[in-house]
């Protein structure tokens, strides 16, 4: 569904008429720190481009976030933001960036990492299959839980819960004999309030988001098991489409854009999380680190190895795309 509107020419006008593109953007929940970066976008845009380049962005207006990719696949909106856990096999080279326990710590480092796995051939290829074009990460802090019920005090604690949990976190989560729960962001509250969960593995903007910070009564402060890798995507033809000027604006926008959002994370997100846990009266629960240590030794190196011989029989290198991915946290 790609939009050209033709501004019409006044009369005395000589010039061809002047073009106008929309583009559909497909997120979900509501306008928060993880998508500051497309809403700046949006801005950039429009300001260099004289509005003649609009992004109308919707949250959840177009499609649910488990079926954002599938609408880029067919036009159905021509940016959208989904996250590599939700649909694995939709996205297989994507996951490499959710394994757990690979070292990366800050927000700098996973939007480095990010781009340079997104530039692989192995990426490219991989969203070919959905005329999908990668333009920017969601870089996303390391995820801890927040949790109902009595206090752990120990990683042994954790047995038995079911934890929402993606990706490598879940791998984690099973190796502490816990249950993970795959489920969207949006039905987490709903799960945890119900029981259906006693714990939730986020970020700490969604913790705050989508409420699981107003119904938990302990936080693990450095479990750090791992993230999950949310790409915005652009439809290919949508993006082979735009004139040169508008494609110039939307691509020469990305990093100015990831700055903004880096920036409001740290200094907004991240301000505003401890006083929050202290008004809420929640517990900060922090784990022994040989614990930790052990933890990590149990579970990153054999996930790593599945994950490679399970991609790698898709046709996909992933023994490169790891090593790339253990080189670069290795190097920061």
């Amino acid at each position: 569904m790609f939009k050209t509107i033709v501004l019409a020419a006044t009369a005395s006008a000589i010039a061809l008429p002047a073009l106008a593109e929309e583009w559909d953007v497909s997120l979900w929940g509501k306008r928060r720190a993880f998508t500051e970066h497309v809403e700046k976008l949006a801005e950039l845009v429009s300001e260099k481009t004289g509005g003649e380049f609009t992004l109308n962005i919707s949250y959840g207006g177009l499609s649910g976030e488990r079926e954002n990719l599938d609408g880029i696949s067919i036009g159905a909106f021509e940016m959208a933001q989904f996250c590599a856990g939700y649909h694995p096999d939709k996205n297989p080279s994507l996951t490499v960036l959710e394994l757990p326990f690979l070292g990366v710590e800050t927000l700098e480092e996973e939007r480095e990492i990010s781009q340079a796995v997104y530039a692989s051939d192995a990426v490219r290829d991989d969203l070919a299959r959905w005329n999908a074009t990668a333009l920017m990460p969601s870089p996303l802090p390391q995820y801890n839980l927040v949790g109902k019920g009595a206090v752990p005090s120990s990683l042994a604690d954790l047995s038995g819960l079911s934890v929402r949990a993606t990706g490598g976190i879940g791998d984690a989560m099973a190796e502490l004999g816990a249950t993970p729960t795959s489920m969207s962001a949006t039905e987490v509250r709903q799960a945890m309030d119900s029981g259906v969960v006693q714990a939730v593995s986020f970020a700490p903007h969604a913790h705050m988001s989508f409420g699981t910070a107003d119904a938990a009564d302990w936080w693990t402060t450095n479990l750090n098991p791992g993230t999950v890798n949310c790409p915005v995507v652009v439809n290919t033809d949508a993006l082979n489409g735009l004139s040169d000027a508008h494609r110039e604006a939307l691509l020469g926008s990305v990093d100015e854009a990831l700055d903004y959002y880096v920036q409001y994370y740290n200094d907004e997100t991240m301000a505003a999380w401890g006083p929050l846990l202290q008004e809420n009266g929640i517990a900060e629960v922090s784990f022994d680190p040989d614990n930790l240590a052990d933890l990590k030794a149990r579970v990153a190196e054999p996930a790593a190895a599945a994950w490679v011989e399970e991609n790698s029989a898709r046709g996909i290198d992933a023994q490169g795309l790891l090593d790339m991915v253990q080189t670069m946290a290795a190097e920061q």
